[in-house]
């Protein structure tokens, strides 16, 4: 049930009270961890038929977007900017669920390599489809106000020291 009334908006007149100077950046934070909270609910709910969450999803998209449909596993943390042992667990569950495979680098036996399975390579096509449908959690927010969000974002994360200032922009 929502709210009748906004709590980010009372913390930001609470805020104005005592530290004016800054109750506008303390909304604005406050606005994008609500949102991110929403968004990732919304995302797991239609990643759930799947049996998958958007870490496992996002595991399986990056390895099906490979050439080969693999990668060594601290690739996959630095591409999708994860903690190893995040990338350890969620391979472990992609791989008892059949999804990926492990197996030692042919030219480095201390690397190992996940790689995605036809039936992963099969879910993650179904479920990359019904997050298109559902608009990443998105519904009703135009192309124009997402790639403004997105430029909005970056400058945060560029910032954050998050990516390499002279990285490639398409957004610019």
């Amino acid at each position: 049930m929502p709210l009748d009334f906004d709590p980010i908006a009372e913390a930001h007149r609470q805020w104005q009270m005592r530290w004016p100077e800054h109750a506008d950046q303390m909304a604005a934070v406050t606005s994008v961890m609500r949102v991110q909270q929403l968004l990732l609910g919304e995302i797991d709910r239609t990643l759930k038929p799947f049996g998958l969450t958007f870490a496992s999803f996002e595991a399986l998209r990056l390895l099906a977007f490979t050439r080969e449909g693999e990668l060594p596993m601290g690739k996959i943390g630095e591409r999708l900017m994860v903690h190893p042992a995040s990338v350890t667990n969620t391979v472990d569950k992609l791989e008892r669920a059949g999804m990926v495979r492990r197996r030692s680098a042919p030219e480095d036996r201390r690397r190992v390599l996940a790689s995605i399975t036809p039936d992963g390579r099969d879910l993650v096509e179904k479920a990359t489809a019904a997050l298109n449908a559902a608009d990443f959690a998105l519904p009703g927010v135009d192309r124009e106000t997402a790639v403004a969000l997105t430029a909005l974002l970056r400058r945060i994360r560029e910032r954050g020291n998050d990516f390499d200032a002279a990285a490639h922009d398409p957004w610019a």
